[in-house]
């Protein structure tokens, strides 16, 4: 059955195939129980109730928030047209049906969840919604055709996650470790790359099935380029982005394709040697069992020194010991000192916050 997008001349139009928690509704419908959802709801479902009325609401954009995980939050304004078709080329590189079913389990307030409910809506899907939560299929026996998830998710849910066919986690890298643990599993599962600004994902790459991608493949109707720093620039405009220029290091490995390096934000200039924290991250990231992440700080030979910060309790000289024996770390690798601090400082969704976390060293 060909995937239909019915919300093409009307924003209120809800596909007849969309479903919430097992039940039809139509936009008149659909909003009634989105105000019963704000006045009645418990915190994640007046979220989902607010977005709701905001995207049955008769305007063609609606406002978001950004996640601040390289600055301050803002608030941006997103053409809803854009979001349909946002939802369709996801559909498209997923095989993504009407009636196929959805698990919601990513907050509402910001816009990966937002866009599982418009996914929901434009392409006809039966969605479900828990209470956002670091094991969303804990104590859930049901199976599901689509979900989109974050790292700490996947890793908790490994044991059931191939109840979902299609899984899709971003927000945060995907640790090597994890990486390991699901290239065999049989169910399809992608890691994405995007921002709010190209709403969500731009860019896919698989995970499992024996055949993890190095590469992250774009979507259609997305044109991408370097510039002279060799940072991302994103032409999308079909998807509100006429030009986005990011601060995200890449190698294109052809005009479809390309690998991230990491952010140039986080790069460490130490004795003229520039350093990507993300990549040493992973690296160490089987060797460290909680939170932690590499920084530079002042140093008066170097520039800026490498060090290691980590979250919580953590055996110090016993990491020391591991990294020292680490085999495929480069000498300019290895951390020059070892912080550890009882809690980092996070966004409001989520991440590490760095800058402002490495001022507990200092």
């Amino acid at each position: 059955m060909p995937i239909q997008i019915l919300m093409k001349d009307s924003l209120n139009n809800i596909h007849p195939s969309f479903k919430l928690n097992g039940i039809s509704y139509s936009a008149v419908e659909l909003k009634e129980m989105a105000y019963s959802l704000v006045k009645e709801g418990l915190d994640h479902e007046i979220d989902i109730g607010d977005f709701l009325l905001d995207w049955l609401f008769n305007s063609r954009t609606l406002l978001v928030s950004t996640s601040g995980s390289t600055g301050d939050p803002k608030i941006i304004e997103l053409q809803k047209i854009h979001m349909q078709n946002s939802a369709k080329e996801t559909a498209k590189f997923l095989g993504l049906q009407p009636g196929n079913t959805a698990l919601l389990c990513l907050p509402v307030k910001y816009i990966a969840g937002k866009m599982m409910l418009v996914r929901a809506m434009v392409l006809g899907l039966e969605v479900y919604y828990n209470v956002p939560s670091s094991s969303p299929l804990k104590g859930i026996g049901k199976k599901f055709d689509f979900c989109a998830m974050v790292p700490m998710q996947l890793k908790n849910s490994l044991g059931e996650i191939e109840r979902i066919s299609k899984v899709i986690v971003g927000g945060a890298p995907v640790p090597e470790s994890l990486k390991a643990m699901i290239r065999e599993k049989s169910n399809l599962i992608y890691e994405t790359f995007g921002m709010t600004e190209t709403i969500t994902h731009i860019a896919l790459r698989k995970l499992s099935g024996g055949m993890a991608e190095k590469n992250f493949k774009i979507l259609n109707n997305i044109v991408i380029a370097t510039d002279n720093r060799n940072c991302l620039l994103v032409k999308a405009p079909e998807l509100g982005a006429k030009e986005v220029q990011t601060n995200d290091v890449i190698t294109m490995d052809s005009a479809t394709e390309f690998r991230w390096m990491g952010r140039l934000d986080n790069i460490i200039n130490s004795g003229g040697i520039k350093l990507h924290p993300e990549k040493i991250e992973e690296k160490l990231d089987s060797l460290i069992d909680g939170q932690f992440f590499m920084a530079g700080v002042p140093d008066e030979s170097l520039g800026e020194k490498l060090v290691l910060i980590l979250e919580g309790n953590q055996d110090v000289n016993k990491i020391s010991t591991m990294i020292d024996r680490l085999e495929d770390l480069q000498k300019f690798e290895v951390p020059k000192a070892i912080y550890s601090l009882p809690d980092f400082v996070m966004t409001s969704s989520g991440k590490i916050n760095r800058k402002e976390t490495i001022k507990g060293i200092r």
